[in-house]
């Protein structure tokens, strides 16, 4: 009977494996292809037909979605097909398993409601149905499923473009000010503007969205052939930003009147200087919205919540199961909502970071002696006229041995240098805290646990409480290592860069003036190898020391900026070293750096200030949340067992209680709640932790020390208790 049971499962899993290519179309580029090939031979020829499709095509253009339309129309109209058959599916299993839960008898039903909602009964009782009524009902579960997955899929997947333009909206906003302040220095270089462009798009790394954004206008000038006015007017009907569309409108007329473009691009940028002020004004009144959002909602509401059930559950009916789910499932889903909310609405507003320290290994074989023809592993790779061409000849083979030291060099890096490794990867130190947790955890596994262990498999309702007051302790522990190190390793690189970047207005000023009196860059930079600049110096030593040992000024700089990881450095680099290349005199270009960069961290100084203030309210009430929890635990939790036990044995007044509202009680669970009180604290303190992180210092890593510091707190006070 069993491998009967099992074997009705069977449609449930083939759908399910069949329908995964479909749901991993958002995360999986093979499972994209897959789809693309088996979508545009079926509807390929209908979506080209689509009324809306212009519309259609402008949000994919400003989501920027690398797809045509008809594939990607075809991949949702596939993908709604494949989510509403296998909805169909899933209605109908979902239909038996309601069926199924709700077929117990009347009497069972009676005996277990209480006494006044008996009549519930028969109302709640599931009727025998006979096998047409059981087909119909299946049919319309399983109708109703699969259209609402159907519909839901083909929204979401249309939807998901608006969303996505308008995040890409946001950063592109959040870009323009040192974008514009790129632009403007390399033109005060003497560079000439379309080189200029093609300079910004070759570091849209650096600058982020709006210089991919207007990287695109490049394409079509060096690709297609298009005039700088055509490719300035398509941006700006292509963009999701105001901002860039604006700017691009305003730069294509001044070239097409002939004005001087140094003027107005300077004129932009003291324009978006105040702007970048009024947005940072804007986002501290969103966060101080949030902050207070998350205190009202996600702390004194839980709070409130859990007090209410555990007063009706301790004085009418238990509720024990209820403020489990508020505290083991509402409060972390509601909490990760939060944030993901919140990173949706900041997004971009950020300093963009490159994604790797270390140049990739085509872009170090593409600097060397290979022929254009050849992969990094010797294979035959593909030329325009759509064959191929094979490695061969006596240099295929060393070919292929670099290919496996490019393979492995990052690991051989990793091992080198771990201390560098684990701060510029915070979450390495797991490999060094993780198995110390777990001998923590194995360390409180004796007999005792063991033998409950083994009566909870056989299916005793009692052992395991047991095994988790017994292994709870630890694991808190374990986190607590966990996040500590991840923080302390994150807080460290942190500061490395704040100390960096701190220092690098004045750099920027003092090389600025040193070169004004004429002195080359390589003049500059031996001036100022043995300036006070502190952190920043020493790399500044190295860079003189790298240049002493014959390399030249791009390659020192561009060792530097891998080096140090900061965004301020990587923009600084990527202005001196492209000013070079255009003109000897690049004073001007690096006052404009070193106001930006001044800009930048003023701005960054005033939001953490501001910030302080809304991290001290988190810290605040989550201390309210636990003082009250630590007061059910201690004071009131315990009384109303004593007054309970008084009830139980006398009657009349119990100390100034009226026993009758007492007197359907019997027993309180003092150790549940007390199990449950400390699980409660420790998962609101971790979560406010990681808000507190988000909300002050802009990320969830920076929240990772707040929720090792509130967890801790938590396990000192129930320790202490």
């Amino acid at each position: 009977m069993a491998g009967v049971e099992l074997l009705g499962y069977a449609p449930l899993v083939v759908v399910t494996l069949l329908a995964l290519p479909a749901a991993l179309v958002p995360v999986s580029r093979r499972a994209r292809l897959l789809v693309s090939r088996l979508a545009l031979p079926i509807f390929g020829r209908y979506v080209v037909e689509s009324t809306d499709r212009r519309a259609r095509i402008e949000r994919m253009r400003a989501a920027f979605v690398g797809d045509s339309y008809r594939v990607f129309a075809s991949q949702t109209l596939f993908v709604a097909a494949v989510a509403g058959v296998a909805g169909s599916v899933y209605g109908v299993y979902l239909g038996a398993f309601v069926l199924r839960s709700l077929a117990v008898e009347a009497e069972v039903l009676r005996s277990a409601l209480p006494g006044p909602l008996g009549f519930l009964a028969a109302i709640v009782r599931v009727p025998d149905l006979s096998l047409l009524q059981l087909f119909a009902l299946l049919l319309v579960s399983s109708a109703t499923v699969g259209a609402g997955l159907a519909v839901g899929a083909y929204w979401a997947r249309w939807t998901y473009l608006d969303q996505r333009a308008r995040a890409r909206g946001i950063e592109i906003d959040a870009t323009m000010p040192r974008t514009v302040a790129f632009v403007y220095a390399l033109s005060r270089s003497g560079m000439p503007f379309q080189a200029v462009l093609r300079t910004l798009s070759q570091n849209r790394d650096v600058y982020g969205e709006a210089a991919r954004e207007l990287g695109v206008a490049v394409r079509d000038m060096e690709a297609f052939g298009t005039d700088v006015l055509t490719a300035l007017h398509e941006t700006a009907g292509r963009t999701p930003s105001q901002n860039l569309e604006e700017f691009t409108e305003n730069l294509a007329s001044v070239l097409s009147s002939g004005q001087s473009v140094s003027a107005f691009l300077h004129d932009q940028y003291e324009r978006f200087q105040e702007e970048a002020e009024a947005q940072q004004r804007q986002y501290l009144e969103l966060l101080s919205t949030f902050a207070e959002v998350y205190v009202t909602v996600l702390v004194a509401g839980p709070l409130f919540f859990i007090t209410v059930l555990v007063v009706v559950g301790l004085v009418i009916q238990n509720t024990l199961s209820l403020v489990r789910i508020v505290s083991y499932a509402a409060v972390p889903l509601l909490t990760f909502g939060f944030v993901v909310y919140v990173d949706s609405m900041t997004e971009g507003l950020n300093v963009p970071r490159k994604g790797s320290d270390q140049p990739d290994a085509a872009a170090v074989l593409a600097g060397s002696d290979r022929t254009s023809t050849q992969q990094a592993d010797g294979s035959a790779v593909e030329v325009t006229d759509g064959g191929s061409v094979g490695a061969v000849g006596p240099d295929a083979e060393n070919w292929a041995r670099l290919a496996v030291y490019d393979q492995i060099g990052a690991v051989q890096q990793t091992l080198s240098d771990p201390v560098g490794t684990l701060l510029r990867r915070p979450a390495y130190t797991l490999f060094l805290t993780g198995p110390i947790g777990l001998v923590l955890v194995a360390l409180a596994v004796d007999s005792a646990v063991r033998e409950a262990a083994v009566a909870a498999a056989a299916g005793s309702p009692s052992a395991l409480p047991a095994i988790v007051r017994a292994l709870d302790g630890p694991i808190v522990q374990a986190a607590i290592l966990g996040f500590t190190g991840i923080a302390v390793a994150h807080e460290i690189d942190k500061r490395r860069l704040r100390a960096i970047e701190a220092e690098m207005p004045d750099f920027l000023d003092r090389m600025a003036s040193i070169n004004e009196a004429g002195v080359t860059v390589v003049g500059c930079l031996n001036r100022l190898s043995d300036a006070e600049l502190g952190r920043l110096g020493d790399e500044i030593g190295r860079v003189w020391r790298d240049i002493q040992w014959g390399a030249s000024v791009g390659e020192s700089l561009g060792r530097l900026e891998r080096r140090t990881g900061s965004p301020a450095v990587s923009r600084a680099v990527t202005l001196i070293r492209n000013a070079m290349a255009a003109s000897g005199d690049i004073s001007p270009v690096l006052h404009i750096a070193a106001d930006e960069a001044q800009e930048t961290r003023r701005l960054r100084r005033e939001r953490r200030q501001e910030m302080l203030t809304y991290l001290v309210v988190i810290y605040v009430s989550f201390l309210v949340f636990l003082g009250i929890i630590v007061a059910l635990t201690v004071s009131f939790i315990p009384a109303i067992e004593a007054a309970s036990q008084s009830g139980g044995s006398a009657t009349g007044q119990i100390q100034g209680v009226d026993a009758g509202v007492l007197g359907g009680l019997r027993t309180v669970n003092t150790d549940a709640y007390e199990l449950l009180f400390f699980h409660t604290a420790a998962i609101q303190g971790v979560c406010s932790g990681i808000v507190a992180g988000q909300l002050g210092e802009g990320s969830v890593a920076d929240g990772l020390k707040h929720a090792s510091v509130l967890l801790a707190l938590t396990y000192v006070v129930f320790i202490i208790l």
